[in-house]
Parts: structure tokens; sequence; C-alpha cells
């Protein structure tokens, strides 16, 4: 007989469901596609002539390593840079606090196996990343949401939610992703103070904090974590402020502090996506849980990408310094093609439709009037040869349906300028659609960003 495959899949298959953005990814492929959906960094600053430098130095001095299994942790010079690169942040780590993933999917995905029970609640900004959402419904988690505005979560909301026993908080403080917005200094203190308080973890997402474009950089989570965590019932104080169990950690420096915040971030925005690799920084005990989880999915990730991740970062003529370098051309297209983003978006959406203003990142936030559905009307925007993300994909309740996200990094200022007509000509047909047929519903309301 012929296996009835659908009978035969795991129950928790059916809270999970398909990526809308790697869908819309596919349009990217039609040359006459306009796509706002993904958020594709520009292939036209991807340091090609220094991976093709790298890759032959890495095949040429190590190729016997590099095409050999290593170690689930990860290259441990790649850690060891990390390690270097969290200490700019203010962020005390270890090699051994740091764990390199195929990517932060994966990262999340291990955090799920390792943290998550069926049932288990996790507290998420509204909206929130889509793929957080997709790797932890793996494991059947629950979600309750607390709602952001210009300055991020809006933590006046967040006691409430918190005395429902959540498992961990997940948190994207920098350009957030898909609101665009960053978590506001006053905020990130208030939120560590209510995690103390509460004894509720945050998992802190921060794959797009380099990529700021105006504004001084703020604290991470991490950081103002550690400044309570100094102050600590347990504090060791001829271990320099570090718990305890917190050991140094084969004489390659002091421990991760036992706070609650595990980092996450990624070279997928600042080298290329097509590495694969991110990392997590977080206490020994969460790495080594994660690492076990890692060795039943992949042994470990790629050894020759890490390999020429690492002599990019440290082999070449500028060392240390070429990351520096690149982010700062990063920077300097991504920063002109957000304000050419941002200038069609006055010149050509109607009345009636607000958006976010990102200080970095590659993503800003559109909220149309309430009686649009930026899904239905994403069918429309297609036939005009245009591409977004609707809104209600980034909601773990599926709300949010007259919103909707736009990336700006993929796209030259040109095809920028052509895609926003266009769409500000979908939601301005719409809209007047609307109100001919209802004056009365179509009544001017005043909306917030989110």
């Amino acid at each position: 007989m012929t296996t009835p495959w659908n009978h035969r899949c795991a129950q928790r298959m059916q809270s999970m469901k398909g990526s809308a953005i790697r869908e819309l990814l596919k349009l990217t492929e039609s040359p006459d596609i306009i796509s706002f959906g993904g958020g594709m960094p520009a292939p036209e600053v991807f340091p090609i002539d220094a991976f093709r430098a790298a890759s032959e130095r890495v095949l040429s001095k190590h190729g016997k390593q590099a095409l050999q299994y290593s170690a689930t942790e990860g290259y441990r010079p790649l850690r060891e840079w990390i390690a270097r690169k969290m200490a700019t942040y203010g962020i005390e780590a270890a090699p051994d606090n740091v764990l390199i993933t195929s990517g932060s999917q994966q990262a999340l995905d291990l955090l799920g196996m390792v943290l998550i029970n069926p049932g288990d609640l996790i507290l998420t900004e509204k909206p929130t990343y889509l793929g957080a959402l997709q790797a932890w419904r793996a494991y059947q988690a629950e979600f309750t949401t607390v709602p952001m505005d210009e300055e991020g979560l809006q933590v006046d909301y967040l006691e409430e939610a918190l005395t429902a026993g959540p498992k961990f908080m997940y948190i994207l403080p920098n350009f957030h992703n898909p609101g665009g917005v960053t978590l506001s200094l006053e905020r990130r203190r208030k939120l560590i103070e209510f995690s103390d308080r509460y004894g509720v973890p945050i998992i802190e997402d921060d794959p797009y904090g380099e990529l700021r474009y105006e504004g001084d950089h703020l604290p991470s989570l991490v950081v103002l974590d550690s400044e309570i965590c100094k102050n600590r019932p347990g504090r060791n104080i001829e271990n320099n402020g570090y718990y305890n169990d917190a050991k140094p950690v084969n004489g390659n420096g002091r421990a991760y502090m036992r706070g609650n915040v595990i980092y996450l971030s990624t070279f997928s925005k600042t080298l290329a996506p097509g590495l694969r690799l991110a990392w997590v920084v977080a206490p020994v005990e969460v790495i080594q849980r994660c690492t076990v989880a890692k060795q039943g999915m992949d042994l470990h990730t790629a050894t020759l990408n890490q390999l020429i991740a690492h002599e990019i970062l440290t082999g070449g003529t500028e060392g240390d310094d070429f990351l520096k370098g690149h982010v700062r051309l990063i920077r300097d297209v991504y920063r002109e093609r957000r304000d050419v983003m941002l200038t069609a978006m006055e010149r050509h959406f109607p009345d009636g439709v607000s958006w976010t203003h990102p200080a970095g990142g590659l993503f800003l936030w559109v909220t149309l009037p309430s009686y649009l559905d930026a899904s239905e009307l994403l069918k429309e925007a297609i036939q005009e040869k245009v591409a977004y993300v609707p809104g209600s994909s980034f909601h773990p309740a599926g709300d949010g349906k007259n919103t909707l996200r736009l990336n700006f990094s993929f796209c030259k200022p040109e095809l920028i300028n052509e895609g926003i007509k266009r769409l500000g000509d979908v939601f301005g047909n719409a809209i007047e659609q609307y109100e001919g047929m209802s004056v009365k519903d179509s009544t001017p309301v005043l909306h917030t960003a989110f």
C-alpha cells in the first residue's frame, strides 16, 4: 500500500507554517519584480575579492583542516575573535562562552530545543521576528506579546505580561525586525530591572547592531544586566565580580558573568549571508547544552566557512581592521537607500498611511488604515511587479493585518523610487475604493506606527 504521509507526520507539524518571507524570496528570481520583501543585503557590497583571496590562503595553508570535521563549538580562533569583538561592546566573554551556529536561525532552533517544553509561554515584542516564531512553534511554545511604539517595547505593559510566567523574553533592541525601531536606553534599563525582579531571562537578538546610520550606540542588554549582576547576592569579589561557579576557562580569560541575558548575532549582515555563520554568547552551562543539541543536529558548522571568515577578519592586509572598513561601506550604501525610500514614501504614499524612521538596520514598518488588509493588497502589488511582506506574518496571533514590512537594503535607489511609487498607487487606489464604497466607514482614524 502507499503510505499516507500526512498521517505519519508528528503532531508538532500542525502548528508549523511555511515562511512567507522565503516564499517571497522566490519572486526575486524574476528580474521584473521590485522586491522589498526579503532581508537580503545588497550583493554590491559583498567583499568578493576578500573572499577569493581568503579562500586561496585557507586552502593553501590549512586545506586538510578546512575540509575535515571540526569541533561542534566552532573553530576556536574564530570564537576567540568573537570574544574580542564582544569586548568592544562591553560584553566580557571567554571563547567557551561562544558557540558558532549555522546562521541565526539555527541558534534560535537550538535555544528552543534546550529551553522550551510543550506549552511554555514565550514573551515577545508585538510584532516580532518571524523566524523566531517558526523555530519555537516547532517545540509547541505559546506566545504572549507586549506592544511597541517608536521607542521600542512599551515597558509599561511588561509587568502584567510577566505575571503570566513566561519562560523567557525574546527582544530585538537594535533596529527591530520587522519594526525598524530601537529600544531606548531608559526602556532598556527598565526591561533589565523587570527581568531581574521576576527572574525571567532574555534572549537578545542583535543581527543589525553594527548597521547604525545615525545617533549614538546604546549599550546592549547584556551589558546593562551585568551592572545588576555585580550587586546580586553570590558575587565573588576574588573572581572580579563573577559568580562562584563561573570559573575562568582554560586560562584564556574570565568566564561570562552569570546573568539573565543570552546574546545572539551573525555575520550574515556584515560579511555575507551565504556563509551561514552566527553565534551565541551565553553562560557556559547554556553553551554546553546547546552544543549537545547541535551534535545531534549537524555535528558542527561548516569548517571551511569558519576558516575563511576568520582569515578575512584577521589575515588580510588590514588585519582586524578589515571589518571596520567594510561596515563603513555598508552603512554608507544602506543609509542612502533608507533615505531614498523615506523620501519616496513622503512623496508617493497617500494620507492615512504611516511608517517608522529607522536609525539603522534593513527595515521599516508601514501601517495602513485599519480597514485595509496588506495580504490582500499584496496580490495587487505583485500585479504591479512590486513585493513586500504582510505584517500579520510577524504577529503570533496573526493580527496586524493592516501592516507590512519594507526592506530598503537590497534594491538600488532608482528601483526603490519606482517600487514605492507603484505601492503608493496600490494603497491610494485601495483607499479611494473604500471611500467610494462607504463614506461612513472611511472617517479618518489616527494611527500609530504599530
